[in-house]
């Protein structure tokens, strides 16, 4: 390990994240800090069916802005099943339900700062039924685009969340790995 951990203290805590700092000695002795946002883990779901993707908008805070994404969230709550947690959150925000959830990998949301892991699923056979949003998510619209519309917002700036960016990367390495059997 090239960095070792001296000491750690929370900073910060509330029911979605905590904030730690901890005290560390590099490789070469120099001592240094680290701050850390520790969240529960969440998923982000790739909803598609046949030509179309849906995709939620919603008033970002941090960004002062409306953001179209795909759906993604966590239940700030460890130790959830990482497929029971993409379903919820698809039917939470969406109101849609698949028959067919496959599991396409994780990422972590943003290491350099942060320790979250994002389960990434692909959800197929849609079915709609009705919203059930958390009360932060009270704006949120359900939007369906053409996948040629989505990637075109992709390249020109429209959508600029990175989960969304590497869902779609890490979608559509598996769509490749697919088509070559």
């Amino acid at each position: 390990m090239s960095i070792r951990t001296l000491s750690s203290r929370e900073v910060y805590r509330n029911p979605w994240l905590r904030v730690r700092e901890d005290k560390i000695e590099r490789s070469n002795g120099v001592e240094g800090i680290y701050g850390v946002i520790d969240k529960d883990d969440c998923a982000v779901i790739l909803p598609i069916e046949g030509d179309t993707i849906y995709l939620v908008e919603q008033f970002r805070y941090t960004i002062q802005e409306r953001a179209l994404e795909l759906p993604q969230g966590g239940w700030e709550s460890p130790d959830v099943d990482p497929e029971e947690l993409a379903r919820g959150e698809l039917r939470e925000e969406t109101g849609l339900v698949a028959s067919s959830m496959i599991y396409l990998g994780f990422i972590w949301i943003a290491y350099g700062f942060a320790k979250q892991k994002q389960y990434v699923y692909l959800a197929t056979g849609l079915s709609q039924e009705s919203t059930d949003p958390d009360p932060e998510e009270h704006d949120l619209t359900l939007h369906s685009f053409s996948i040629g519309q989505f990637e075109q917002m992709l390249l020109d700036g429209t959508i600029r969340d990175s989960c969304t960016l590497a869902a779609w990367g890490l979608y559509k390495v598996w769509l490749e790995k697919q088509a070559k059997g």
